[in-house]
């Protein structure tokens, strides 16, 4: 049984008092918000429920990862999503405002691995570059003669005359991005740490340098819509953009990758972590709006079925890097029985 669904008529009645009217006939289209980097994922599964079932295609709205979580956590009944995709595990502070909304329960999907890529038009030259060198170029401060300055390079070949002659300008996502998450954690952390000067500072201004993104130009927020990144790219040959490997997938026709630390994003290398900036990503079920909202139990059973996150399944056709076989079938447990995460109990 369910953790925290142990009536059908109990969680009726929790929610009409949440949300005016019969919480099954106030909506019959499952709701998703959450992560651009997850949406494809999802929007995929949306499509193959809904061909399945006959029933409405859920609603996916790109939301950004924390923007997800927050709409997420906002309460149960129908004026809130059921489901959430996260480029990042969920936050002690997201759980807590989840929970203080009345949104307990709570079950965890891990629904396989993402590479985080770098990527430019196809037509422009090979770029391979050092998770160190990414830092150089985005970072607000930087060290210069071992001492932390105001980021002063503006090309690529003021870090490094082997790499181009041209300006630095990279499209990434904003601070409610997962994947802007991943990006400070997985490269531009690591690449400070190449730095004397930083690494001798104390706690809180290292990661104030660390962290902090250059806002004088040559890095640019580009929103929640990874798709918008991809058309920037085509017509800017020298841009570069940061985003989820399924958007690089997607779009080999036009664009091509920047290797980090001589190495490729591709399915094989992000699988055997030889890639070196990839990351996992999670669905969030409201176990409270199962057994309610109609199809919703269906949904998130095809989202874990072989067919679809398995190998060989049409989410790793889009990019997805599948689990183990013992992951997968631990998380298809979780999700059959509604598990609620317990990573902060």
């Amino acid at each position: 049984m369910r953790t925290g669904l142990h009536a059908g008529a109990a969680i009726a009645a929790l929610i009409a008092v949440s949300a005016p009217g019969a919480f099954a006939q106030s909506r019959d289209q499952i709701r998703i918000v959450g992560s651009s980097t997850v949406f494809p994922y999802t929007q995929a599964v949306a499509e193959q429920f809904a061909g399945m079932t006959g029933m409405k295609a859920p609603v996916v709205e790109s939301t950004g990862t924390g923007g997800g979580m927050k709409i997420f956590c906002g309460g149960v009944g129908p004026d809130h999503p059921d489901i959430t995709g996260a480029s990042r595990a969920m936050k002690e502070s997201e759980y807590e405002a989840c929970t203080a909304a009345g949104v307990d329960s709570i079950t965890e999907v891990l629904i396989g691995y993402d590479g985080l890529s770098i990527a430019h038009a196809i037509d422009g030259p090979d770029l391979d570059l050092s998770k160190a060198q990414l830092f150089q170029a985005l970072a607000s401060e930087v060290e210069v003669d071992g001492e932390i300055v105001a980021n002063p390079y503006q090309n690529w070949s003021d870090i490094d005359p082997s790499l181009p002659d041209s300006p630095i300008q990279v499209f990434g996502p904003p601070p409610t991005s997962g994947t802007r998450d991943a990006f400070v954690e997985l490269v531009m952390h690591e690449g400070c740490a190449e730095f004397a000067a930083i690494e001798a500072l104390d706690e809180t201004r290292q990661a104030e340098v660390c962290e902090r993104m250059r806002q004088d130009g040559p890095f640019i927020e580009a929103g929640e819509n990874d798709n918008l990144i991809v058309q920037r790219l085509n017509a800017d040959h020298n841009a570069l953009g940061i985003f989820g490997y399924s958007f690089l997938y997607e779009n080999t026709d036009s664009l091509k990758a920047v290797a980090i630390d001589g190495v490729i994003p591709e399915t094989d290398t992000i699988a055997d972590g030889s890639y070196a900036v990839s990351r996992p990503l999670f669905i969030y079920i409201k176990n409270a709006h199962r057994g309610v909202i109609p199809g919703l139990d269906d949904f998130v059973a095809e989202y874990v079925s072989e067919d679809s996150f398995g190998p060989g399944g049409y989410l790793e056709e889009r990019g997805l890097i599948p689990l183990s076989d013992e992951e997968r079938e631990q998380v298809r447990a979780a999700v059959e029985q509604g598990s609620q995460m317990d990573r902060f109990n």
